[in-house]
């Protein structure tokens, strides 16, 4: 805009002062009108974030209402601000709030209030990130997610509880005995037998059970390798093995991903220590000294054949032909990677510049299929924008990229207003732990 008269001024055949503008304008005005335009835009933006404010305000007014069409509405439409917005700034103060009603819908609504009240569970633990606010996000609607998970009611409530409880403790879990938790608890859904309610026997449908396989491989993706025997995943490993051969296609992919997961995880593997305590019990037993590690190798041996069966499945008349040949790709990955330890590898563009994530291992590739599947439209605006999904896939990216000098100047000046909120809220939580302490040293 300065440029832009200065030059006119040139033109003029003057020496470029003031009194050879057209206009009367000087440079420093122009500046000044710049200056001036620029808070005008930071005065526009400002009102703009207090409009969402009070938008958000609205909504969570209407969760508060008796009418259940009235709550589902206000759920569906926070949950379209969730996808669409990197709404951390405006509930990181309300998210107590938010999560009370939402737990409250959980626990009284309607099928479809449920289920929106799950989604909006995960979605706010999510965009607030890892942290003390998502743990409590966990620990608050563990209770409601279990008794859906317990009661067992229409299968659509039950795979909205199921992927809010996977998300909720992927995102909130500070310890490996609180994953542990939930993984029991969803393991229970895909094997009843193995659960609590023994008295009664149920059986999960297909796309429940394809649904709870594809949830409890995600939460073992933060397990990590470092487990101690290989005794406890005989059973579930034995039974993921046995649904390579389900009639429904959708749970024989979940099961040989998450079967993919069990190798790279090294689960099936008997360590040294192990094999020695086998010999030691073996003895006292049967006298077969290898018995543990003859076992998890014909295991092996199965699962190897059956992935190599269903990566050349032939299809046959009628056959839906997309979604075999998904089949047989996948399968065709799990039995490279069982053969020569061959990781799938998938990059997909973040951004313009530079802004891209890559996978390169079955656990990252499982917890990308997961994320974007429950994020849907809202994936790509998280992976821009959100701290959590940066530091899951060790994405870099310039959020100032596209952004004018006056957006940028609004962007830092958010992040620095971030920061100072979250190092007061630091301060004051650690001064009442340390009011705490001294109430129970000397209260």
């Amino acid at each position: 805009m300065g440029k832009s008269k200065r030059n006119k001024g040139s033109r003029g055949g003057g020496d470029g002062g003031a009194e050879d503008q057209p206009d009367g304008g000087s440079d420093a005005d122009s500046v000044a009108s710049s200056t001036e335009l620029s808070d005008l835009h930071l005065a526009h933006a400002t009102e703009h974030v207090s409009s969402q404010e009070f938008v958000l305000d609205n909504y969570i007014d209407a969760l508060y209402e008796k009418r259940g069409s009235t709550r589902e509405k206000a759920l569906g439409a926070l949950v379209d601000a969730f996808e669409s917005f990197m709404l951390l700034g405006l509930v990181e103060n309300k998210y107590v709030t938010l999560l009370s009603q939402f737990t409250n819908s959980v626990k009284k609504g309607s099928t479809k209030e449920v289920c929106v009240a799950c989604r909006a569970i995960g979605l706010l633990a999510i965009t607030l990130g890892a942290g003390s606010s998502s743990h409590e996000i966990m620990d608050e609607s563990h209770p409601q997610l279990f008794r859906v998970l317990q009661t067992w009611p229409d299968a659509t409530k039950m795979i909205s509880a199921v992927d809010c409880l996977a998300v909720v403790t992927f995102v909130g879990a500070t310890d490996l005995a609180e994953t542990q938790l939930s993984l029991k608890a969803i393991w229970d859904v895909i094997h009843p037998k193995s659960g609590s309610n023994v008295g009664i026997v149920r059986k999960p449908k297909p796309p429940l059970l394809a649904a709870a396989i594809s949830a409890w491989a995600f939460l073992l993706t933060t397990t990590g390798s470092s487990r101690r025997s290989t005794d406890p995943w005989k059973e579930p490993i034995t039974f993921l093995c046995s649904l390579l051969e389900a009639e429904d296609r959708a749970v024989r992919i979940a099961a040989g991903e998450a079967l993919a997961l069990c190798f790279e995880l090294k689960l099936l593997d008997v360590s040294s220590s192990e094999e020695a305590d086998a010999d030691s019990e073996a003895r006292k037993t049967s006298g077969s000294k290898n018995q543990l590690f003859l076992n998890m190798q014909a295991l092996k041996a199965k699962i190897s054949g059956l992935v190599y069966n269903l990566s050349m499945e032939a299809g046959g008349r009628g056959a839906d032909k997309k979604n075999l040949n998904d089949q047989r790709d996948l399968f065709q990955r799990i039995s490279d990677f069982i053969k020569s330890g061959e990781c799938p590898e998938e990059s997909l563009r973040i951004s313009a510049k530079n802004g891209i994530l890559r996978v390169t291992s079955w656990r990252e590739s499982i917890q990308l299929n997961y994320l974007r599947r429950f994020l849907g439209r809202g994936f790509l605006k998280h992976a821009q924008d959100n701290d959590l999904l940066h530091d899951i896939f060790d994405i870099k990216i310039d959020r100032t990229e596209n952004m004018s000098n006056t957006e940028k100047k609004i962007f830092r000046s958010e992040e620095e207003k971030g920061r100072a909120l979250k190092l007061n809220k630091e301060r004051r939580l650690a001064q009442e732990r340390k009011h705490n302490i001294l109430n129970e040293q000397y209260g």
